[in-house]
């Protein structure tokens, strides 16, 4: 009997990798990517279609650093190893330096896999491991998945620059073209980063909200013993800040910020844990003008007596921190650019308010646990503003947010659907499939909205095999991956997505291809530059960055600021579509574009007639199918916005959500019988 249970290999090379308890903070190079891949590891580990995982690091000798680091191999729990690579450089390297060293990393990594055991797919962390991935699989044919932690691209859109940051960027771009899958933590990840480095990536990257050890103790002696030789008042609540001592981490804006309001140090402490050091001059060079340039603003702001900042800690200092911040005080991450947002998800885990970052993953974070404040890393007021705000925060908004936070970022939901991205770069092409019926639904609040419904929606599709499932969504294609596989909804075999601009389809290879006929067909005429810049004296609100795509300008707006922007395209001679919907969301697309137009251009592609097509939908952004095509659904909670559809051939359920779309489906096929039900 064959066993298709998998042996999952990590690769993460740079900083203290061990086995817990890991002294984050140790190095510059010992921070959250690492809780990660352990985190990761371990619950992976514990699934029963893992056969083995096994965790590969940088082997190095380093007195100061602990002797665990030079050991070749380190149990992990059940079924799970820490190996070590070694070469004649046996010196702790940071990140930087360890670039010279990849090439006999190499080496070392693919005689490892020469001696086997070999693993059945490899997960890489930074781009420095992806080249050693990259490597296996030419070798060995091994497939490889992708996780970036950080990406340089931002850097350099804020400034810096040098030959170190272009070959990393370099790197960084070699990765994401070659690997099978992206795996990123945030949206900002998954729809900007990645696509600043002009690789059409976007079939191939996944968004999947990451597990965080949730904080379980509610006990503060060990952090009131940590802080209170600092303070003149330690009962006060505290201002919690914690991050390595690197400059993208604007630990200098926590103290800043706190400093701006002369009430804040009235009404709360400040504490700081920038990492372990044995001094003031310890570290590297860009540690030392951190920790400097926090001292330096405590003095300048005569903080002495209200500030925290310990030179050493121990992990469970760190958990009693959290418990302590939970009672009345508020956690701030407000990091220049912050790729995923650990420590944000940890303090709202702990019931901490939190206040981070606009730039990078945060925004995401606060989204999903619908609580927080989110700040301009070089505003200091702003960042004193929403301290202050945070610090009053509702006890039940903060409970429901920490529920919320273990409810999202939990690893066995991450391991799940990672598990799903795996087995799809393993599998092998799907056989040709001729469909009977097309179905095109909506995903928000037409198949999400109640559990029971989408479960009962999947075992529907499941008993009807001839029926062709397709999404037609206002979410970019990574996004709608990321919800239908939180509604454990079915994988469909097109995505129509962005309001009906784009159309994506499995690739055969464990991604999805955009259709280029499609995009070609809908482009005539569409002219971005031209649009944006007739509308850019309406005074409009225009969504978040990554809502703007290539065939759609997105704002935020009412029925009538849809109205005035046609009325400004129309005397512009552009041709477009504007299509208004849930009340506040307007989107322009090209004339050619739409949910209907897509369903259409899908229908030929597979040769169905119109009658052989039923869409489902419930707001304004799926008017155009659900008022022309021949069969269409509207759940019983669809939105008043639809209500004017006068179209014979659209059924209005009397349940609502997903148990409504089969509800509607149901009617449609007992007044047309077809040959879908499995025998």
């Amino acid at each position: 009997m064959t066993d298709d249970r998998l042996h999952v290999l990590h690769v993460a090379l740079g900083g203290c990798l061990s086995a817990p308890p890991v002294p984050y903070g140790l190095t510059e190079d010992t921070g959250g990517h690492i809780a990660f891949v352990l985190g990761a590891a371990a619950e992976q580990a514990a699934l029963d279609t893992v056969r083995h995982v096994t965790i590969v690091t940088r082997g190095f000798e380093d007195p100061r650093l602990g002797p665990g680091y030079a050991r070749d191999e380190e149990p992990f729990g059940p079924k799970c190893t820490i190996r070590r690579l070694f070469t004649e450089n046996r010196a702790y390297l940071a990140k930087e330096a360890l670039d010279e060293e990849l090439p006999r990393l190499e080496q070392a990594f693919l005689r490892m896999l020469e001696e086997g055991p070999r693993p059945d797919l490899i997960h890489a962390h930074f781009a420095d491991a992806a080249r050693l991935a990259r490597a296996a699989q030419e070798r060995f044919g091994i497939p490889w998945a992708y996780t970036p932690h950080s990406l340089g691209i931002d850097k350099a859109r804020t400034g810096a620059a040098g030959p170190e940051l272009s070959k990393r960027i370099d790197q960084e771009r070699a990765a994401i073209l070659h690997a099978g899958a992206v795996i990123t933590s945030s949206r900002d990840e998954a729809e900007r980063q990645v696509a600043a480095y002009g690789i059409e990536a976007q079939g191939r990257v996944h968004r999947v909200d990451p597990g965080v050890d949730a904080i379980r103790t509610t006990d503060t002696r060990a952090a009131r013993r940590l802080i209170a030789p600092f303070l003149r008042d330690p009962d006060k609540p505290i201002v919690l800040g914690i991050a390595r001592p690197v400059r993208k981490k604007n630990l200098a804006g926590v103290l800043r910020g706190y400093a701006s309001d002369p009430t804040l140090r009235e009404r709360a402490n400040l504490v700081i844990l920038s990492g372990l050091r044995d001094g003031l001059t310890d570290g590297c060079a860009e540690q030392r003008a951190v920790i400097a340039e926090l001292f330096d603003l405590a003095d300048r702001n005569d903080l002495w007596g209200s500030i925290a900042m310990p030179r050493q800690h121990a992990p469970e200092d760190v958990h009693s921190l959290y418990a302590l911040a939970a009672q009345g005080g508020v956690f701030v991450s407000p990091a220049y650019h912050e790729p995923f947002g650990l420590t944000v998800v940890e303090a709202a885990q702990a019931g901490v308010p939190v206040v981070a970052t606009r730039h990078g993953g945060p925004p995401s974070i606060v989204e999903q646990i619908g609580a927080g404040a989110l700040v301009d890393p070089g505003d200091d007021a702003e960042i004193g503003r929403a301290i202050a705000q945070m610090l009053q925060s509702d006890a039940r908004a903060n409970e429901r947010a920490r529920l919320r936070a273990r409810a999202v970022y939990s690893w066995p939901g991450w391991v799940r659907r990672v598990d799903g991205i795996y087995r799809d770069l393993l599998a092998a092409p799907a056989p040709v499939f001729r469909a009977d019926l097309l179905l095109a639904s909506d995903i928000d609040d037409t198949l999400t909205g109640d559990r029971d419904g989408a479960a009962a929606f999947g075992r529907w599709l499941s008993a009807h095999p001839s029926v062709s499932f397709a999404v037609v969504t206002g979410r970019c294609v990574s996004e709608a991956r990321r919800v239908l596989a939180d509604w454990a909804l079915p994988v469909p075999r097109s995505w129509i997505t962005s309001v009906g601009t784009e159309i994506w389809r499995p690739d055969g290879k464990g991604g999805l291809a955009m259709c280029d006929d499609y995009a070609t067909a809908i482009s005539d005429g569409w002219d971005v530059d031209g649009i944006s810049a007739a509308l850019s004296d309406l005074g409009l609100t225009a969504q978040d960055g990554y809502e703007q795509r290539p065939w759609k300008r997105s704002f935020l707006g009412t029925v009538a600021d849809a109205r005035r922007i046609e009325v400004r395209l129309a005397q512009a001679g552009f041709p477009a579509r504007v299509i208004p919907s849930h009340d506040r969301f307007i989107d322009v697309i090209p004339a050619r574009a739409g949910k209907a137009a897509a369903v259409r251009f899908e229908l030929d592609r597979i040769g169905l007639p119109e009658r052989s097509c039923i869409v489902a939908g419930d707001s304004g952004n799926d008017a155009d199918m659900l008022a022309e095509l021949p069969l269409a659904v509207a759940p019983s909670n669809a939105r008043a916005e639809i209500d004017h559809i006068a179209h014979p051939g659209l059924y209005r359920a009397t349940r609502p959500h997903a148990h409504g779309v089969i509800e509607g489906i149901e009617a449609h096929m007992a007044r047309r019988p077809m040959p879908l039900v499995a025998e």
